[in-house]
């Protein structure tokens, strides 16, 4: 899964990576430790030069109040879900990431959190569905993260992963029909991912500044089994 998220990268360099201007209201502010309900920033396909934010949260369009909603669709199934169905069919979107964090019990005790990222990208993107929920006197843009099965880079934290898309491949996820997006939605294939413990600091959502990402410890070790080499 996906279940918090960080984007950091100056906006200028942001708006650089993904050819897009940040049109959010209330502009752009580096997070280090975004959770679901947060905002994302995300690049949707009707607008693909310009940068929103998203509840992150994709509420289902038949709920009668707005709530915090589903925050990954396994991409394998998506498609065969009717709370994704339209957003499946013609609402792909890229998720701008620093670096996303998951959680492992080692040996059944407390959960190591972790953080993976692309040391020779500041900036990558996962895939996502957007939608807008429609209540009587409010609308919500809303989007969810889609996810497959772990790469080997992850298969020792997780058994779930997002849909990390190759640089390459990033247009295409937001142009292509639905059947070829599905073909898209892959382990990531490459061994540019990379991974380090950072203290349970970013267990709290208020926690939210560069210490998160500090390693746990600076030589990092015993980490040799998460090597992508």
């Amino acid at each position: 899964m996906c279940g918090r998220n960080s984007l950091f990268i100056d906006q200028a360099d942001l708006e650089a990576r993904f050819d897009a201007e940040v049109v959010a209201d209330g502009g752009y502010t580096p997070r280090y430790n975004i959770a679901p309900g947060d905002d994302l920033h995300i690049i949707t396909n009707e607008a693909q030069d310009e940068i929103d934010v998203y509840h992150w949260g994709l509420i289902p369009f038949w709920a009668d109040k707005p709530e915090e909603g589903i925050i990954n669709a396994r991409s394998e199934t998506a498609d065969e879900k009717r709370v994704f169905e339209r957003a499946w069919e013609s609402r792909p979107c890229l998720v701008p990431s620093s670096g996303f964090y998951e959680w492992k019990s080692p040996n059944g005790g407390s959960k190591q959190p972790y953080r993976i990222y692309r040391e020779d990208d500041p900036a990558f993107a996962m895939a996502g569905l957007w939608d807008v929920w429609e209540g009587d006197d409010e609308t919500i843009s809303c989007v969810t993260i889609l996810t497959t099965e772990p790469n080997d880079l992850m298969n020792s934290i997780h058994d779930r992963m997002p849909v990390v898309l190759p640089q390459d491949a990033e247009s295409d996820w937001l142009a292509a029909d639905p059947a070829t997006r599905k073909e898209l939605c892959q382990p990531y294939p490459k061994d540019d991912l990379d991974v380090y413990e950072i203290s349970t600091r970013v267990n709290n959502p208020g926690n939210d500044d560069p210490q998160v990402i500090e390693p746990l410890d600076h030589e990092q070790s015993g980490l040799g089994e998460f090597s992508s080499g």
